[in-house]
């Protein structure tokens, strides 16, 4: 690959850290605020998560470094650059929490599939990894999205469409209450 060819891919890359970093930081933020009868359960379903999305970003930051770039994990940097807002909830229901979860993961997965297609043509390399990435970021969703599941099959927050909004949905919404 050609020196433009490898900036190009790192930019693309870039973004990725500072998604995942941000994604970890928030999946840590919601596994100390988590309250309720469902606190256990999802209190020790986060930190796992937490680890598998930091060594993402480990892998990530690596990636761009090999590519010849400079990777940059500064909480400055990934406010300035990211496209997205910060991370509405603090202290609330489990159910809430993962109820806004969803669809930071929802966020998070969707420009992983951009990525994805972004390196398709340049960096098969880069591509595979992201496709791990995306593979690990999806399971991630679906173990959240259990909790959100009604009876029938739907999710408890189908058509949120902002992160309180979902946490409101998902609290009065599962198991079929509201």
């Amino acid at each position: 690959m050609d020196p433009s060819e490898g900036l190009n891919v790192a930019k693309i890359l870039q973004d990725r850290l500072h998604a995942l970093n941000d994604l970890h930081l928030t999946l840590k933020h919601v596994h100390w605020n988590v309250v309720g009868p469902h606190f256990i359960a999802v209190h020790e379903m986060i930190d796992p998560m937490v680890t598998a999305v930091r060594e993402m970003a480990d892998d990530t930051a690596e990636r761009i470094a090999t590519l010849g770039c400079s990777p940059v994990g500064t909480p400055g940097r990934l406010v300035a650059e990211r496209s997205w807002e910060d991370y509405s909830l603090g202290r609330a229901d489990a159910i809430a929490h993962l109820g806004a979860l969803d669809m930071v993961f929802s966020g998070v997965c969707a420009d992983h599939r951009a990525a994805v297609t972004g390196t398709e043509e340049i960096d098969p390399m880069t591509q595979d990894m992201l496709i791990g990435q995306l593979r690990e970021l999806e399971k991630a969703q679906w173990f959240i999205r259990a909790h959100l599941e009604r009876p029938g099959g739907t999710l408890a927050t189908a058509g949120a469409k902002s992160e309180s909004e979902a946490a409101d949905k998902a609290l009065h919404g599962v198991n079929g209450h509201g």
